[in-house]
């Protein structure tokens, strides 16, 4: 499998290779030491979706809070 390269892949391609990550772990058919290595580039995966998905909220936040103040003015 890849190695994640987290400046060039999109969110949805982190996530597509997530859930290939979680199909192997459970599939029970990787060795303990493919299933740790696999663990940790999975940590690493949701931790770059997770902060992918905090920036797109306080984006959201900021551009409803515009949408807001322009309504009022």
């Amino acid at each position: 499998m890849p190695k994640n390269d987290a400046k060039t892949d999109s969110f949805e391609d982190k996530m597509k290779l997530l859930e290939k990550i979680v199909s192997a772990l459970e599939s029970g058919n990787v060795s303990l030491d493919e299933s740790i290595s696999k663990y940790e580039e999975g940590v690493k995966l949701y931790q770059s979706c997770r902060k992918k998905l905090n920036d797109a909220e306080k984006k959201i936040n900021i551009l409803t809070d515009q949408l807001a103040e322009d309504e009022i003015s």
